[in-house]
């Protein structure tokens, strides 16, 4: 079993520059690592460093040390010292992220918001649009919405957009951050579902979920964060 990600002795700190410039530590030596077709849950508490370690490892936060390995286009690339141009290759090949909240181009329709990752990597518009009307219908938005821009849908609505959009690629790595937070009991059995065909398919998995029954229905194991807490840094 192939390991595409591998974290290590990863650590993070804000400087607060209206604070007389004050360093706020996140996390200290964030160390672990995922199996192909393994499910893993970043566990603990409010303010303990989730979000921050998936936006790490998306490449939307710079980290101040350590190593985030990835294996794209067959060699290992550190994304943390990666240059812009290969974070967005891996972005569009490699690591897929379904965040919390939905950003799009506005007056863009949600059925090419969804089409828009396979577009970018070459799939036919005919293709790429019929793959995302199928995401679409499974995850029950009304097809009276897709040709609509999602800036007008309401907070779940736009939320199974975001997963429509972040499931319908073949990354090897997907982190999801909350996903199913704005969802009905009947679409979290759906993402569910589609997390279970993507550990299959032998996807690489890392998620945050405050709800305990999804939490439980897809983690094979839980990384508690709690344990890479950071040491006082003095201002």
């Amino acid at each position: 079993m192939t390991t595409p990600l591998v974290v290590s002795e990863v650590s993070k700190s804000f400087t607060m520059h209206l604070q007389g410039g004050v360093k706020l530590a996140v996390v200290d030596n964030v160390s672990f690592s995922l199996k192909a077709g393994e499910s893993a849950v970043l566990g603990g508490p409010s303010g303990a460093g989730k979000s921050s370690i998936v936006k790490m490892l998306y490449g939307n936060y710079a980290v101040d040390s350590g190593q985030i390995i990835v294996t794209h286009r067959g060699r290992l690339v550190d994304l943390a010292t990666a240059d812009p141009r290969a974070v967005i290759a891996i972005r569009r090949e490699t690591v897929g992220y379904v965040s919390q909240f939905l950003r799009t181009i506005p007056r863009v329709a949600a059925l090419d918001v969804v089409a828009e990752p396979l577009l970018a990597r070459g799939v036919e518009r005919d293709e790429a649009i019929g793959r995302a009307s199928a995401m679409l219908a499974r995850l029950n938005l009304p097809e009276r919405l897709w040709q609509l821009p999602p800036a007008t849908f309401s907070g779940g609505e736009q939320q199974r957009v975001n997963i429509a959009r972040g499931f319908i690629t073949d990354h090897p790595i997907l982190l999801l951050d909350e996903p199913t937070a704005s969802l009905d009991a009947t679409n979290r059995r759906v993402v569910i579902d589609m997390i279970a065909e993507k550990k299959v398919a032998g996807v690489a998995l890392l998620g945050i979920f405050h709800d305990t029954d999804v939490r439980e229905a897809v983690a094979d194991r839980v990384i508690n964060v709690t344990e890479f807490a950071p040491k006082e840094i003095a201002a």
